[in-house]
């Protein structure tokens, strides 16, 4: 299996000074997702929680619900016979071995498949995740656990600071690398349950959500999200089809991302650095004094 990191040689040049030194890079691969047998997607990932990111991406992609649903996840050798996988058709993509980058999932005999996973391939990236949606109406998927249903959750903006800090402390390869995106969840007390990082901050979501579904814990109705980087559409679906009634971003959310938190009733928060922070959604859930409520 690919390594987290890799070593390269690069040229350094530091004030006009320069010298060779190896530099420790973020590996990333393609890895191909199957279910039941037939190719679904391709994301490039940094190796690693394999089959909790198939597992949580087929969470978010309205298949998967509980650990139930789940017969197995196995790594298989590449493609064989019925015309080449995604892999081998995005090889200038990806390259190399496609040893460990397939996985695949098969599901509970009693699932029934949505439609959309038997009418198109997906290919994801590390920057821009879900390309090539059969449709526009394909991006929204049903959720199972709508959060407009779940229990109150409520969350101060004290908490709410205290969290960027705590999920950089946890980034152990960022600080290796500098180039991966990070997603933690933390319990409404503000504990740190579980992080996952990636070369894709989606891929990163789906690594936790995953593990939750592996471990029977959705919906992840009493959890607060965080992502390092912005929150786009994708991610807010994400947190919606996992059940997460609060996401919170260190940088800016988009404007399509702010239309679903408002449509499902997600809390959505951007720009959380320091004390300072924007609610662009579900502020119900956070609570503010009377004093600081104005403009």
């Amino acid at each position: 299996m690919g390594r987290v990191t890799e070593r390269r040689k690069v040229i350094r040049i530091r004030d006009g000074a320069v010298s060779s030194r190896p530099d420790t890079l973020v590996a990333e691969e393609p890895l191909e997702i199957r279910l039941n047998g037939k190719p679904l997607a391709i994301t490039m990932r940094t190796p690693g929680d394999d089959f909790a990111l198939a597992a949580g991406f087929l969470v978010s992609e309205g298949v998967l619900g509980a650990a139930s649903d789940l017969l197995n996840i196995v790594y298989c050798a590449g493609a064989t016979g019925g015309g080449p996988s995604l892999l081998e058709r995005s090889r200038e993509l990806g390259g190399g071995s496609n040893t460990y980058n397939v996985v695949d999932v098969r599901t509970a005999p009693d699932v029934v498949l949505p439609d959309i996973t038997l009418e198109r391939n997906v290919y994801t990236t590390s920057s821009c995740g879900l390309c090539g949606k059969a449709s526009l109406d394909a991006v929204r998927t049903t959720a199972r656990w709508p959060i407009s249903d779940t229990p109150p959750l409520r969350v101060g903006p004290e908490l709410l600071a205290t969290l960027p800090d705590r999920l950089r402390a946890a980034q152990r390869v960022f600080d290796r690398t500098g180039g991966l995106h990070a997603a933690a969840l933390f319990d409404e007390d503000g504990e740190l349950l579980d992080i996952r990082e990636d070369v894709g901050r989606h891929n990163a979501v789906d690594k936790l959500v995953g593990r939750a579904l592996q471990q029977g814990g959705l919906p992840l109705s009493r959890s607060i999200l965080l992502v390092s980087g912005r929150a786009s559409f994708e991610l807010a679906q994400k947190a919606v089809m996992a059940g997460i009634p609060v996401l919170a971003a260190v940088s800016a959310p988009s404007s399509l991302a702010v239309d679903l938190a408002a449509e499902t009733g997600l809390t959505l928060v951007g720009f959380l650095r320091g004390s300072s922070m924007n609610v662009y959604a579900g502020e119900k859930r956070i609570t503010l004094r009377e004093a600081a409520t104005h403009g």
